[in-house]
């Protein structure tokens, strides 16, 4: 009893930080959204509670955001993925181990940099005026300035770059824990590359994938920064309607209701797809056995005399 109070006393700085910091301001939000704005000057009030600014939050004004929304984090968590999964499996394969660590800090050292001037400077990279537009043009792929700044395809194009490194870093550990061993066995057993790869690396890579897709699919559903620097009000997302009811409008009711749907947008997106990925993998979840000959004490080579051992995997 003594050493289990020991480590659970550890964990106490943990719970404390996460109640603090994460418990207690969703709690808050969560109350918020059932109250109301009192007055012009006044940014919420509780003393009356009802489900007013959910029906408000997700009137068609606001709902047409919140597909935007859902649309850029799908489309953008997929294409972090398609790129990311070459660039994870490259450095976890082809590249020679001393050299691993040059590649990680290129991946980092862009992450590091500050998000708003990362995101500004693809504004200065898209704007009809800037260097992009001026060499296609140049080129002839263009035939008039770049039409990119403040579309929903530049906000695409901001949160790929933004977030690639949260998917790259969870694939790249999960395809370096394989190993060359578990490859080389499905090889030496007569599958092929394609084979391996979908039978063997993909399924042990699992545990990675879900974490990178999580690391950018959370995120990038909240992000107001790229949504404002590169969307305009073509690249509306909710994040930005949150902001503006917090900072601008002050009615804080209003952005806690967004902020909860939010939330549960993301959580249902997030079940569903583990629904039909589970759904789409099952016929493929096949028991596949391996029959073995168990030798007797002579080390008899009769096929006849071999009793078979079954396994199943």
């Amino acid at each position: 009893m003594r050493s289990r109070s020991a480590g659970a006393a550890l964990a106490v700085p943990a719970w404390a930080w996460l109640l603090l910091f994460f418990v207690a301001p969703v709690a808050m939000v969560v109350w918020f959204s059932f109250g109301y704005k009192p007055g012009v000057f006044g940014s919420h009030a509780n003393d009356v509670l009802s489900f007013d600014r959910y029906v408000e939050a997700f009137s068609p004004t606001f709902f047409a955001t919140f597909q935007n929304t859902l649309w850029v984090g799908v489309i953008g968590t997929v294409l972090c993925f398609l790129i990311g999964a070459p660039v994870a499996y490259w450095m976890a394969f082809k590249v020679k181990p001393e050299r691993r660590g040059i590649l990680i800090a290129l991946v980092l050292v862009p992450f590091w940099t500050n998000f708003l001037v990362r995101t500004i400077g693809w504004q200065v990279i898209l704007a009809p005026e800037g260097w992009l537009s001026t060499l296609l043009q140049g080129v002839g792929v263009l035939d008039g300035p770049l039409d990119l700044l403040y579309t929903r395809t530049a906000v695409i194009i901001g949160v790929v770059y933004n977030y690639l490194p949260l998917m790259i870093l969870p694939l790249f550990v999960a395809f370096d824990r394989v190993g060359p061993a578990l490859r080389e066995a499905s090889k030496d057993l007569g599958a092929g590359k394609l084979t391996t790869f979908l039978r063997v690396t993909l399924p042990l890579s699992q545990p990675g994938i879900i974490a990178g897709v999580l690391l950018v699919f959370i995120p990038l559903m909240g992000d107001y920064i790229t949504a404002t620097v590169l969307g305009g009000a073509k690249g509306n997302m909710v994040g930005q309607l949150v902001a503006s009811q917090f900072q601008t409008a002050q009615n804080w009711a209003l952005g806690s209701a967004m902020a909860v749907l939010l939330m549960l947008v993301i959580m249902l997106t997030i079940g569903a797809c583990a629904v039909i990925i589970w759904l789409v993998s099952l016929p493929f979840r096949s028991r596949s056995r391996l029959v073995l000959g168990q030798a007797g004490e002579t080390a008899k080579t009769d096929a006849a005399a071999a009793t078979p051992l079954e396994v199943t995997t």
